[in-house]
């Protein structure tokens, strides 16, 4: 897949699905595929940073940070990916300047697929509508993708953010069409794990990557850089380790009946379930006792 952030490099000319697509999710692909269908270079256009950051000024937490986004665009079969630098320039640019300049002046696009609650232009006054009332007028064709739905709810990236804040993750999976991943390399930890018996792998994951709720969680693992983990039940504990007096919050990996040497390692790391929130206990000797019934509960579930 091509890359670049200079529109003016593109492969033109261009089919192109066009939004922030945080998550790649169901209704994201709904907007995307389309575009696969055609001979013309099938082409994501995107902002980064996210537009959200720029307003705020903030950092914000995203489903997919960018190297994410990046494989699932590649897993779906887009050839080419433009990043556009959401900065002061481009968000003062009308609707139409916005075609104009930077869609038909340097993508050359001769089909254009957006969601219909895509907004676009200074102060979003541009919509899906004004998006093909524009594209007519150059002879561009703009298929506007109905939003996708679950049980009467729509699938949006706000919503999935939602539930996996809240540790509602299999919501979460169901609306995004596949499990929630966290992905990183292993870092040092405090090995307090494994004199209780359960050895545990720190994740670090990007900084603008969304954490979920703190707790205990169901997990399948696999990895690149280890063959042997592809895939691998465990168990993943995200927070503070009220218990031991953690000082900040950690996301730990227990592999069920594994052993090995996971350090500077990659790992994928795929969230199934929700088991609990995370608890201070009175002794290690109830830590480990939990830790036991949680393994238990995973194993069960794994094998369901």
């Amino acid at each position: 897949m091509w890359i670049t952030s200079t529109p003016e490099r593109a492969l033109t000319p261009t089919a192109i699905a066009l939004g922030n697509f945080d998550g790649v999710h169901l209704g994201h692909q709904n907007v995307i595929k389309p575009v696969l269908s055609h001979s013309l270079r099938s082409t994501v256009v995107t902002f980064h940073p996210h537009p959200r950051e720029y307003f705020s000024g903030e950092p914000c937490s995203l489903l997919t940070p960018l190297e994410e986004k990046i494989s699932h665009l590649k897993k779906l079969g887009i050839q080419q990916l433009v990043l556009l630098t959401f900065n002061r320039e481009l968000a003062s640019l009308s609707p139409e300047a916005f075609v104009k300049e930077i869609l038909i002046n340097q993508l050359q696009p001769r089909y254009i697929s957006v969601g219909e609650d895509f907004r676009f232009g200074y102060k979003r006054q541009g919509n899906a509508e004004t998006l093909r009332t524009i594209g007519e007028q150059f002879g561009i064709k703009v298929n506007i993708a109905t939003l996708e739905t679950n049980q009467q709810q729509r699938i949006s990236s706000s919503r999935i953010r939602e539930a996996i804040v809240a540790g509602e993750i299999e919501l979460a999976n169901e609306l995004l069409g596949r499990c929630y991943t966290l992905n990183g390399a292993i870092v040092a930890g405090e090995k307090r794990g494994r004199t209780i018996g359960f050895p545990t792998a720190n994740l670090e994951v990007p900084r603008n990557k969304l954490v979920p709720r703190y707790g205990v969680y169901v997990v399948k693992v696999t990895s690149t850089t280890v063959p042997i983990l592809d895939p691998h039940p465990g168990v993943m504990n995200i927070g503070m380790r009220p218990t031991v007096n953690g000082k900040q919050a950690t996301i730990e990996i227990h592999l069920l009946n594994w052993t090995g040497n996971l350090y500077q390692h990659t790992l994928n790391v795929e969230l199934k379930q929700f088991l609990r929130p995370e608890q201070k206990f009175n002794s290690l000797d109830e830590l480990k006792n939990q830790i036991t019934r949680d393994c238990q509960q995973a194993i069960t579930i794994h094998n369901q």
